[in-house]
C-alpha cells in the first residue's frame, strides 16, 4: 500500500502527522555567531557618569522602591 492509494482523508492525516513529527524532532540550528561586544569600551556604558544629578541614584532608587513596594492595593 502506498500513500497515493490511501483515501484523501487518510492522506491528509499522514501529512499532518509528518508535520507534527518535523516540529517535534526539529533540529535546532545553533544561533549564528554573535559579534564580539566590548562592553568595557562601549560608549553606552557609563554615558551618564559625568551627570552630577545622578551621583546619588542608589538612594533615590531605594526610596522609590520602598514607597511603591510598601503600598497595599486592597
Amino acid at each position: 500500500m502506498s500513500f497515493y492509494t490511501l483515501p484523501a482523508e487518510a492522506q491528509h492525516q499522514v501529512i499532518d502527522f509528518i508535520a507534527f513529527l518535523r516540529q517535534k524532532y526539529a533540529v535546532i540550528e545553533p544561533a549564528s555567531e554573535l559579534p564580539d561586544i566590548d562592553l568595557i569600551n562601549d560608549s553606552f556604558i557609563g554615558m551618564w557618569s559625568d551627570r552630577q544629578d545622578l551621583a546619588d541614584s542608589t538612594t533615590w532608587v531605594r526610596g522609590v522602591r520602598e514607597n511603591e513596594w510598601s503600598k497595599s492595593y486592597h
